[in-house]
C-alpha cells in the first residue's frame, strides 16, 4: 500500500468526477444540503469503478444514500449513547444551580472527552471499511459484519490501515485550517469544494479497502 499513490489517486478521480462537468457538480452540492444525494453518490465511489460514476437516475442516487446514512447512523449508536451518557448528564448537573453538582457536570464532562474520542476513533475503523463493504454487497448485514472487517484489517495491516486513515483525516484538518483563516471566501469556497472533499475521501477509502483482499 502506498499512501502517497492513493492520494494521487484520489485527487485525479476527483478532478475526472468534477472538472468541466458543472451539472454533476452543481447537483452535488444541493446534495450537500439535500445530504442522500452526496452519499448516495459516495455509495457509488465504494463501489470501487475505475472511473467516476455518472448517474443518469439521481433519484436511484438519493435512495442510495438514504440507505448508506441508516449505515452510518447505526454505526454511530455507540457515539452517540456515550456522548449522551457523559454531556447529558453533565449538562443536566451544570444547570441544577448547585455548584457541586455544577462542578460535578464539569469533571464528568472532561473525563468524557478522552472517552468520547476513543469510541468515536474506534467506530471509525469498522465504520469506514463497513460503509464499502455495504457498497460491494448491497447488504445491510454485512456493513456490520465485524469479523470480515476485523480480518479485512488485519490483511491490510493495522499499522498500514491507522496511518492511511490519520493521514486523510490530517489531510482534512489541513484543508479546513487554510480555508478558516480566510474570512468569508473561505467558507464559501469549503462549501463549494465540499462535493470535491466528499469525493477524494470516499476514493481514498475505496482503495484502502482494495489494497488487501476482502474476506468472503
Amino acid at each position: 500500500m502506498d499512501i502517497g499513490t492513493m492520494l494521487g489517486d484520489s485527487f485525479e478521480y476527483t478532478k475526472e468526477a468534477l472538472v468541466d462537468k458543472w451539472m454533476r457538480w452543481l447537483i452535488l452540492l444541493i446534495g450537500t444540503i439535500v445530504f442522500p444525494i452526496i452519499l448516495g453518490y459516495i455509495l457509488r465511489v465504494y463501489r470501487g469503478e475505475r472511473f467516476p460514476p455518472d448517474p443518469e437516475d439521481w433519484v436511484a442516487v438519493f435512495i442510495d444514500g438514504i440507505k448508506l446514512f441508516v449505515v452510518e447512523l447505526i454505526w454511530a449508536i455507540p457515539v452517540i449513547i456515550v456522548g449522551l451518557l457523559f454531556f447529558g448528564g453533565a449538562l443536566a448537573m451544570m444547570a441544577s444551580g448547585s455548584d457541586a453538582a455544577a462542578a460535578a457536570g464539569v469533571g464528568t464532562m472532561l473525563i468524557g472527552i478522552p472517552i468520547l474520542l476513543v469510541v468515536t476513533l474506534v467506530v471509525a475503523l469498522f465504520a469506514a471499511l463497513g460503509a464499502v463493504r455495504f457498497a460491494r454487497t448491497d447488504s445491510f448485514g454485512e456493513a456490520f459484519n465485524v469479523r470480515a472487517i476485523l480480518a479485512h484489517i488485519g490483511r491490510i495491516g493495522w499499522g498500514d490501515y491507522i496511518i492511511a486513515l490519520v493521514v486523510l483525516m490530517a489531510v482534512f484538518i489541513v484543508i479546513s485550517s487554510v480555508l478558516g483563516i480566510i474570512p468569508v471566501i473561505g467558507w464559501i469556497i469549503s462549501i463549494v469544494i465540499g462535493p470535491a472533499i466528499s469525493i477524494f475521501g470516499a476514493r481514498y477509502v475505496t482503495l484502502l479497502y482494495d489494497s488487501a483482499p476482502a474476506p468472503a
